[in-house]
C-alpha cells in the first residue's frame, strides 16, 4: 500500500486509505515520518476500518507534530472512523486539530 502527500497551497494532505489496520500501520508509519514538522492534513474521507495498530501510530503522530510545534489536523473523517475511534476510547479532536466530521 503507497501512501502519498498532495501539495496543496501551504499545506500537504495525506489521503488515509479504506483500511488502516495492521498492515497499514508500517506504511503510515513511514509516510508520516517524511513529513514530520510539516504541516499536514489527514484526509480520512475513505476511512472504513480503524484498528488499533494504526491509532497508536495516529496518537504517536499527534504528540510528534504537537512537540514540534507543526499542525496535523484530520479532516473529512467519515462515520465509521468517528465510531471506530469512539470505541476505541477516543475524539478524533482529542488529539487532532480542526477534525470535521463528513
Amino acid at each position: 500500500m503507497a501512501l502519498s502527500a498532495i501539495d496543496s497551497s501551504s499545506h500537504r494532505i495525506l489521503e488515509l486509505p479504506t483500511a488502516l489496520d495492521l498492515n497499514a500501520a508500517g506504511p503510515l508509519a513511514d509516510t508520516l515520518l517524511k513529513h514530520s514538522g510539516e504541516d499536514l492534513i489527514l484526509d480520512g474521507s475513505k476511512v472504513q476500518r480503524l484498528g488499533a495498530s494504526c491509532l497508536q501510530v495516529l496518537l504517536a503522530a499527534a504528540r510528534t507534530w504537537a512537540s514540534e510545534g507543526a499542525a496535523l489536523s484530520l479532516d473529512n473523517p467519515t462515520p465509521r472512523l468517528v465510531e471506530d475511534l469512539r470505541l476505541l476510547g477516543f475524539d478524533a479532536s482529542t488529539f487532532f486539530d480542526g477534525a470535521t466530521p463528513q
